[in-house]
């Protein structure tokens, strides 16, 4: 944990945001599928996408193993006239309430072990918002993690929620902000 923590404080420590103050295009592309209410955005980092959740109607918590990531995020948020709610947390150990979530966004960030924590923590009809590198990234010879387990492999998304109703799924090589990236995309419902 402690070796995270201070690679992403120095990530989120410089004073430019390391992934732009935008949203993932994915999540703002599709927010009208999204119910409003409450969400939690999954490493938030500098709350880009809590910050836009917050802009289109939900109350938002955002959480982080970043404190300094979380310190933008509220800068942000503050100068997005929104509010949204931090929380540093280590993922690994963090346990989401149960039926307490509309909407959980997972982006770029893959803990396995916390898809089943995340499905308890949405309320029925509740909708999960995910989007990550699929294994023919590591072939791309782009930026992304470098080990294998931070890797979705072929239809792993669909089936990790099976369970739920697939509204929207993506999987491949896309051209996004200008950069190729293998990625896998989904909303699904908690029926």
């Amino acid at each position: 944990m402690k070796a995270d923590q201070e690679r992403w404080n120095k990530r989120f420590g410089r004073r430019e945001f390391a992934f732009g103050k935008k949203p993932n295009p994915f999540l703002k592309k599709h927010i009208h599928l999204l119910p409003r209410g409450k969400a939690l955005d999954m490493a938030t980092g500098e709350g880009r996408n809590a910050v836009f959740l917050a802009q289109n109607g939900f109350e938002v918590d955002a959480v982080d193993i970043s404190e300094k990531g979380l310190k933008k995020a509220k800068k942000l948020a503050r100068e997005q006239g929104v509010k949204i709610n931090t929380y540093p947390v280590d993922l690994d150990r963090y346990r989401i309430e149960k039926d307490r979530y509309h909407l959980i966004a997972n982006f770029y960030f893959l803990k396995r072990r916390l898809i089943p924590r995340m499905k308890k923590g949405l309320k029925k009809g509740g909708r999960v918002v995910f989007e990550t590198y699929i294994l023919e990234h590591r072939t791309l010879g782009t930026s992304g993690p470098k080990h294998a387990k931070y890797f979705l492999r072929s239809n792993e998304l669909l089936h990790l929620f099976r369970d739920f109703r697939i509204l929207f799924y993506r999987e491949g090589i896309f051209r996004i902000g200008g950069k190729r990236k293998a990625i896998a995309s989904l909303i699904a419902e908690k029926l």
